[in-house]
């Protein structure tokens, strides 16, 4: 069977040739040129779309825009554009793919452990297709859901992604369309879930030909740091909704992923109600979702709760979840001592703050931020289930914003780390682990770019600059050991060592991680679906304990020690324990817990048996 999105941007394959579509209303006289056809000038409607039907155009054809005043641009919603983004693009044919997951229907959130992965890294090869060869090991260590990085086509051969200004267009230093189909189709056939992560609240800055051909595209009434904004709310922007819509169902309906993760929506600038991100989450609800379970992931700075609320059957409203990056923040600063910068705001009690994010997903839920000048921040979580949360202890941003990409059992104590990663893992939380972390990797994850030479170098100065702000590279000369973006070395020096896995430590660690992930499975999973909000957490002592309400009347117990001495005389949790290290008995209802111990215990209904 084969998947296509039909949308009326760029060029779509029909029987009897090709319809190519360009959205310019400002302009007239949009040509297409066409390798070694004579360029052909477009009809243009009263709204502005410049559209031609050729019928001896197919698929492999390369095209371009011309403008009117003969400036060359790709087409805005390529499919695919072999030589980068300032050359033509191609003519994709999305019904050559022949998918093999008929059967497939998605898997329930409940059930998810993600791993944040970018296909550039995480293999030597640094392809769709290399990527698809490592897919059994995610399967083996537990994982159900790939996050990857965007992949929409970036300036240049290396990058995050987050860049993007072809954004149907999957970057072609990865691979082809087929390709990245093929990477989903098997991980369905391995009973995983693929979410794209999508940038939808800018475009790069090198490579975006939308303010020459489409100004409309954008709204000078809302400024952001990459210039005017994206115009989802001013004249003209049901096309510009429209084309981002699209581009969501694109990905889901074409691509077969399972979701999307939203990046940065804090910094969408939309006045309109509903909002671009309930529009486009609606649309896949709506049509995707009514066939297969698709999940939306939102990174949002603001923590805005309301983004997560459910309906009453505890089906989500709008979105699935949100990253966490409260609970990350007080569990570095827990881990590793590290105050610097927004880490200030979790320094006066990382401990507490921890348990509140265990207990509740949000640390701020609208009390004012110190590293923020007091700016009110977030909005109350506690009575959200804990689905509705991915948290981690690393993504690609906390580990490639620092200088050096440092990850983070380079800078925890490793006692502690052992006893966060429990935490994590036996919460009601979605985990999610970034690539390598499963075994400790060495390598570090850099920031990378490859823009063209004038915007390279303001950002290896930039970055360099940036980092001055911090006592550590108070020194130029210590600025100057700060890895280039734009070099080669820096993006091959980020690529993952898949030999270390099976070297001591490293193998030791991903058995733990795999061994805590197959207790998440088999004790915990089950006891997810329909799990509500109301958890609590509190000081006993020194100790953490964390009590989250399951489904069906069940609880899980959490006792952990973050501190340096041994504790005594610490009542013992309810129920049956499912994970516990650095606890022993002292009486009958009394533990001893040594420096980052803890204890998880879940507790059925109506039993009352007491476990260390």
């Amino acid at each position: 069977m084969n998947h296509v999105h039909s949308m009326p941007f760029g060029a779509t394959v029909h029987d009897s040739g090709v319809r190519f579509s360009f959205w310019a209303p400002e302009a007239e006289g949009i040509a297409l040129e066409r390798d070694d056809h004579p360029a052909a000038t477009m009809t243009r409607d009263a709204e502005g779309w410049h559209r031609l039907d050729v019928p001896d155009a197919h698929a492999g054809d390369r095209y371009r825009f011309r403008l009117p005043d003969s400036t060359l641009v790709p087409d805005p919603a390529s499919r695919r554009n072999p030589d980068d983004v300032h050359a033509a693009s191609e003519v994709v044919d999305p019904r050559g793919y022949l998918w093999h997951d008929d059967a497939w229907r998605g898997r329930p959130w409940a059930e998810a452990v993600i791993y944040e992965l970018h296909i550039g890294t995480f293999t030597p090869e640094g392809t769709f297709a290399a990527a698809r060869r490592r897919l059994p090991d995610l399967v083996a260590l537990g994982i159900t859901v790939i996050e990857l990085m965007p992949v929409a086509d970036f300036p240049g051969q290396r990058g995050w992604g987050y860049d993007g200004v072809l954004l149907f267009a999957p970057t072609a230093a990865y691979g082809t369309p087929d390709e990245l189909k093929a990477f989903v189709d098997a991980a369905h056939e391995h009973g995983l879930m693929v979410l794209m992560d999508v940038v939808y609240n800018h475009f790069g800055p090198e490579g975006n030909y939308l303010h020459a051909g489409s100004p409309s595209f954008f709204n000078a009434a809302h400024q952001t740091p990459w210039g005017s904004a994206i115009n989802y709310d001013g004249d003209a922007s049901r096309t510009v909704r429209d084309f981002f819509v699209h581009n969501a169902l694109y990905w889901v309906e074409e691509f077969r992923c399972d979701g999307l993760r939203m990046d940065a929506v804090h910094a969408i600038r939309d006045d309109s109600s509903p909002d671009i991100v309930e529009e486009i989450c609606a649309a896949l609800r709506e049509g995707p979702g009514r066939e297969r379970q698709i999940h939306v992931v939102l990174e949002n700075d603001a923590n805005g709760a309301r983004y997560l609320a459910r309906n009453t059957d505890g089906t989500p409203r709008i979105a699935t979840a949100q990253w966490n990056d409260d609970l990350h923040h007080a569990a570095h600063v827990l881990v590793t001592g590290d105050t610097d910068g927004y880490y200030a705001d979790y320094a006066d009690d990382p401990v507490s703050q921890f348990g509140q994010a265990l207990a509740q997903g949000f640390v701020f839920q609208g009390q004012p931020s110190p590293f923020r000048e007091g700016e009110v921040r977030g909005e109350p979580s506690g009575h959200l289930p804990l689905g509705a949360f991915v948290s981690f202890l690393q993504t690609h941003d906390q580990v490639g914003n620092r200088a050096f990409g440092d990850r983070i059992h380079a800078l925890a104590n490793p006692v502690s780390l052992r006893a966060a990663y429990a935490c994590l893992l036996l919460s009601p939380h979605a985990p999610m682990l970034f690539m390598g972390e499963e075994y400790a990797a060495t390598t570090p994850f850099l920031y990378f770019c490859d823009f063209g030479p004038e915007l390279a170098a303001a950002v290896s100065t930039g970055r360099r600059a940036e980092f001055g702000k911090f006592a550590a590279f108070a020194d130029e000369a210590a600025r100057a050991r700060i890895p280039d973006p734009n070099a080669a070395s820096t993006f091959e020096a980020s690529k993952l060592r898949w030999d270390e896995r099976l070297q001591s430590p490293h193998r030791e660690f991903m058995a733990h991680i795999a061994e805590l992930l197959a207790i998440r499975h088999r004790a915990l999973v089950p006891h997810l679906a329909g799990q509500p909000g109301g958890a609590r957490h509190w000081r006993d002592g020194a100790a953490l304990r964390v009590e989250w309400p399951l489904a069906n009347g069940a609880s899980l117990q959490l006792l952990a020690h973050f501190g340096t001495q041994p504790l005594t005389g610490v009542r013992a949790l309810r129920g049956h324990a499912i994970h516990a290290f650095g606890i022993e008995t002292e009486g009958d209802d009394t533990l001893r817990l040594a420096p980052g111990a803890v204890c998880i215990a879940l507790q059925q209904k109506n039993t009352e048996s007491t476990h260390g």
